[in-house]
């Protein structure tokens, strides 16, 4: 175990990328480097604003707080290292950088599917329960339950990434991929990798079925309670209260199962076509979801919106 433990933590990983397509990499440069910008912009006036702004300190928008930080925290362990990618030749990273970096990717987004459901949760009783909602939903509430989301997050990134780091690596050493993706790094293993494999099989259920079992069912009645509302404007006030959240919901997970659950080709003409398709269907998933959910709750929100404007409008008065 020592010996495989040296091989590993000497490695170094060649991260392929796009390496083929040099042609693409400098028009997916620009748009990527913009892409993180408006990310960073985004996310950080949704979390000065939720901040700042008193009338927003209630648990639907300390959730969206703690979402655009994860996503800021997401895309920052991964763009600048698809960036340099692009820029450079033959892109390396030593084995403990490729670990943390994996470490990151796992922890965020298994926060965010927990955090997810969680934000579900929230519009179920603001919606079903409302005269409930400042009792159930409390600041004692829920401020352990976004603790919860990020604890169970990074423990299982911990235990997925420690399990990677266990195994030797001796042969090929070029990942077919932006960054550390796990699959692409365990496939590098000369070693048995059934327990990787077992162990991400469970988290898959814990993280991705589990919250979309929550998310679906506190959808379900949701939607029973509004279509219970007499008036056409008191059921479109409190749909409205929950579409922006179910837009994210669905952009997230709807990439996700098309990310994974896609055929595979069976024609080995079409695997290099394949393969640039998961890539890039990789990259719209790290880099355009977080981008999308600070546009979609400020266009969808009205509270939200009149915070940005009231956050300038403070600015430019003191200036």
């Amino acid at each position: 175990m020592e010996s495989a433990n040296q091989t590993a933590s000497g490695i170094e990983f060649i991260l392929l990328g796009l390496s083929a397509h040099p042609k693409l990499e400098k028009t997916l440069f620009v748009f990527i480097l913009l892409t993180y910008l408006v990310i960073l912009l985004g996310n950080g006036v949704l979390i000065l604003v939720t901040t700042l702004d008193s009338r927003l300190h209630t648990p639907m928008y300390f959730f969206l707080g703690n979402l655009s930080f994860l996503d800021i925290c997401y895309t920052t362990s991964s763009v600048p290292l698809i960036l340099d990618s692009f820029l450079t030749p033959r892109k390396t990273i030593p084995f403990s950088a490729c670990a943390v970096q994996m470490f990151l990717s796992f922890a965020m987004g298994g926060v965010e599917c927990v955090l997810l459901s969680m934000m579900a949760f929230d519009r179920y009783v603001a919606i079903c329960n409302p005269l409930r909602y400042t009792v159930v939903m409390s600041r004692a509430t829920y401020v352990p339950m976004a603790v919860g989301s990020w604890a169970a997050g990074i423990t299982s990134s911990v235990v997925q990434t420690s399990q990677a780091m266990r195994l030797p690596f001796c042969g090929d050493n070029i990942i077919n991929h932006f960054t550390c993706e796990i699959l692409a790094v365990l496939k590098l293993a000369c070693a048995d990798i059934s327990i990787n494999v077992i162990i991400m099989g469970v988290t898959n259920v814990i993280f991705l079925a589990v919250p979309v079992l929550l998310i679906f069912v506190s959808y379900i009645f949701i939607l029973t309670a509004i279509l219970r509302i007499p008036s056409a404007e008191g059921r479109k006030k409190a749909f409205s209260t929950c579409s922006a959240h179910l837009t994210v919901v669905v952009v997230f997970y709807g990439t996700i199962l098309f990310m994974y659950g896609k055929p595979k080709s069976k024609d080995p003409l079409g695997a290099d076509k394949q393969d640039l398709s998961d890539k890039l269907i990789s990259l719209f998933y790290g880099v355009v979801t977080p981008m999308l959910n600070p546009i979609i709750y400020s266009l969808r929100n009205k509270d939200v919106k009149a915070a940005v404007r009231n956050l300038l409008s403070r600015k430019h008065f003191t200036q």
